[in-house]
């Protein structure tokens, strides 16, 4: 199985993130900014859910769970927009159950509209709930 991976263009310039991936030149402002987003949303109810890992990822390293593709890209997409800007995301595999509870908590936390689209649909983030009504 590839590695899951997550675009997102700024300026119309794509970056492309991976799952726990260190090599953008921002990455510790990212790493910085998911980890201030983990604790808001967690002071607004978010539990990890690390057995909603993809295959591929070894469940004893709990912060690969905190750093999926789509919250590392969703984390960038936040401190490299103006406040009103929507993000828009592209997933090469389906969004886990983790980072889609995430994310809805994420769009409702910054008042940001999130939209993915992952390999089964798209699902657009606002306000804490999702256009797939949870289901995908």
């Amino acid at each position: 199985m590839l590695p899951a991976c997550t675009w997102i263009e700024i300026k119309n310039q794509p970056h492309v993130f991976f799952t726990g991936g260190k090599s953008h030149h921002l990455i510790t402002d990212i790493y910085d900014n998911l980890d201030n987003l983990m604790l808001e949303i967690s002071r607004n109810g978010y539990v990890p859910k690390g057995n909603t890992l993809l295959p591929d990822v070894d469940e004893r390293d709990e912060r690969l769970l905190t750093c999926h593709s789509e919250k590392l890209a969703v984390s960038f997409g936040l401190i490299s927009t103006s406040d009103s800007t929507p993000l828009q995301l592209v997933q090469s595999h389906r969004i886990c159950n983790d980072c889609h509870n995430a994310i809805k908590l994420i769009a409702m936390v910054t008042k940001r509209e999130v939209v993915v689209r992952d390999a089964s649909r798209f699902h657009r983030f606002r306000d804490g709930n999702c256009s797939c009504g949870d289901f995908w």
